[in-house]
């Protein structure tokens, strides 16, 4: 596959109404807040493990698309398919002191995986392959406004054992958040696409992640959360024709009536403009959702 010869950048607008979007392990499972602004967050690693759950649904096995972090995946054993398919016996924590075996090893990885050529790895474990930095880099998504986390009572009606039966019902608890719009930035470099062979039909594959991986991602815990926007900048050159920070300056986002003291409770109650006339030559607007 030939690699992309642009520049990327995009902004990444989503929404939740009554879920969490991703729950904090240190603070009992609360959706994540920004302490000093209550703003939601939501991080570059939820995120990016919903990408590679719809291409693990996408594409379902089909070579070059395995995806290197998945659930009970044992890293040195993905390291070993490379070496095995290579013919090449592992040294301990080590790569083979020829380059261009060590280089082939690493680029076997790229070529399989695609979540390595995509947004990288450091496969340095004992069973070495390498290092891959990788084109794709994705921010922490942050809510527009600051949203309130709510905790809900829920019964269960079951029992586990016999012996409970006369017990009370069972109580729980939700974490959620009643509405909030978050916007995330991402970046992609052609130049590290080059190293990792990250292609074209990569790319597209990244922009219907993007736009569908929420429509596979439904659980009780999660509410309703859709994808919103998707406004891609794309440079002329591989280098690039202007700072990300200006590119990501353009797009807007308010309220509709300019009320900020009432809270939001859908993604019509705010607008999402792009002002084209700041953007610099050399860069194209997608707006792909």
């Amino acid at each position: 596959m030939t690699a992309i010869a642009n520049r990327y950048e995009f902004v990444y607008l989503f929404d939740v109404s009554n879920g969490n979007p991703n729950g904090d392990p240190d603070a009992g499972n609360l959706p994540r807040l920004d302490p000093e602004t209550n703003q939601g967050l939501v991080t570059d690693v939820c995120l990016k493990r919903k990408l590679r759950n719809y291409v693990a649904l996408e594409k379902d096995g089909e070579p070059g698309f395995a995806l290197y972090m998945q659930e009970k995946s044992v890293l040195n054993n993905q390291h070993k398919r490379a070496y095995e398919a290579l013919s090449i016996e592992p040294e301990s924590k080590k790569l083979p002191k020829d380059e261009a075996k060590a280089r082939e090893l690493t680029a076997w990885m790229c070529k399989n995986f695609f979540d390595v050529r995509a947004f990288g790895a450091v496969m340095t474990t004992e069973v070495n392959a390498g290092q891959v930095r990788g084109p794709i880099q994705l921010t922490f998504a942050t809510s527009i406004e600051p949203v309130v986390p709510l905790e809900v009572s829920i019964t269960r009606m079951a029992v586990t054992n016999e012996k409970d039966l006369e017990k009370e019902r069972t109580m729980g608890r939700k974490h959620i958040v009643p509405y909030g719009l978050y916007r995330a930035h991402g970046f992609i470099s052609a130049k590290l696409a080059e190293r990792s062979g990250f292609g074209e039909g990569d790319l597209q594959l990244l922009w219907r992640g993007l736009i569908n991986m929420f429509e596979h991602d439904r659980s009780a815990a999660r509410g309703e959360m859709a994808a919103r926007k998707l406004i891609v900048f794309r440079h002329e050159s591989a280098m690039g024709n202007a700072p990300a920070h200006k590119l990501f300056d353009a797009v807007r986002v308010s309220r509709t009536d300019g009320e900020t003291d009432s809270p939001a409770r859908g993604f019509a109650d705010y607008r999402v403009a792009v002002d084209r006339a700041a953007i610099p030559a050399g860069v194209e607007v997608q707006e792909l959702l």
